[in-house]
């Protein structure tokens, strides 16, 4: 398959900047896969499409600001963008700076140096955090790393809203962006629906952002992220399935967790790459952002809701004047 077979137009300013305040009041598309069907709503009557027993699947992964400025010990500046969680000292890192090699300690406060520990590739490096509490030492120095796309600084804004309401386990730089519509209040009303909810967790890696450099979808390839899919998830999986309702990921992230583990708990590294031709095991419907053109992200929204129908659906979506992106309105695939 051909990478350009996956590509739109989009007008810039169709990319959102900041997000809906409140959360529910996203816009939502609603497509129906076997009716070859759109409808426009708002999250806020998400609920009015599913029905009560159905089970929708979170990421309760949370944003750490994960974009730290230093100096080497001869005093140059140094960026540090933590990438890749492999526990809370030891990442992986873009260091962007002259003269960067292994032993190096970059000092970014009193409380918070980077070690150096090896070259992987480019300007990508293994790091250690040396500090007593990494993650209180992030939050105090760190930036969260908001997408290149939105092409501006960190506001004070993003400190709350690039981040789910359900934010949980520390060890993500990008949000889950499908989970970032549901409010408190949303979340009440699915609960008083009868729809229940669930977590798994999957550390969204910088990786979600790398450009597919291939001409050819099959040869691309993802980057490995920590997932963690419970016992009592997979438990509520088999009886929702049991009882004839509809596992809902809510975000792409989950698919590839719950893909991955099929019906059994686990807990590891995947790099499971999902496109057109992909057979899908343990999700039903789906719930996720619009992403961008030629991404892996579209591929797996594509193998799930089919090529043309996506792309007819995008093209509606710009037509409407939907938001795009992270911060942007969302889709209901049934």
């Amino acid at each position: 398959m051909k990478v350009e077979d996956f590509d739109y137009e989009l007008p810039e300013e169709l990319i959102a900047k900041y997000p809906v305040e409140p959360r529910h009041k996203a816009r939502l598309m609603v497509l129906n896969r076997k009716e070859k069907s759109i409808r426009h709503d708002i999250f806020w009557n998400l609920p009015l499409y599913l029905n009560r027993g159905d089970l929708l699947v979170f990421n309760n992964s949370k944003v750490l600001p994960a974009r730290l400025y230093g100096r080497k010990p001869t005093g140059g500046k140094v960026e540090v963008l933590l990438t890749d969680f492999v526990n809370k000292e030891e990442w992986y890192a873009l260091i962007g700076g002259k003269g960067i090699k292994e032993g190096l300690i970059i000092h970014v406060g009193d409380d918070l140096q980077i070690e150096v520990l090896e070259h992987v590739e480019g300007g990508k490096f293994k790091v250690k955090l040396l500090s007593q509490d990494p993650i209180k030492a992030l939050d105090k120095y760190g930036k969260i790393p908001i997408p290149p796309y939105l092409k501006r600084e960190e506001e004070p804004i993003d400190r709350v809203y690039y981040q789910t309401v359900f934010a949980q386990v520390e060890g993500s730089v990008a949000a889950p962006t499908a989970s970032l519509h549901f409010s408190e209040e949303l979340l009440q009303r699915l609960e008083e629906f009868g729809i229940k909810k669930t977590f798994i967790t999957l550390h969204v890696s910088y990786g979600t952002f790398k450009p597919v450099k291939v001409s050819e979808v099959e040869l691309h390839r993802v980057d490995p992220e920590y997932v963690k899919v419970s016992e009592e998830t997979v438990k509520q999986i088999r009886e929702t399935k049991e009882r004839g309702n509809k596992v809902v990921a809510v975000g792409t992230t989950v698919v590839r967790a719950l893909e991955t583990a099929g019906f059994e708990p686990f807990e590891g590294w995947t790099d499971l790459y999902i496109y057109p031709g992909y057979s899908f095991k343990v999700v039903d419907a789906l719930i996720t952002n619009f992403h961008l053109p030629r991404s892996s992200l579209l591929f797996l929204v594509c193998a799930f809701g089919g090529r043309e129908f996506i792309l007819q659906a995008y093209k509606e979506a710009v037509r409407e004047r939907y938001r795009f992106y992270s911060y942007g309105d969302g889709m209901l695939v049934l």
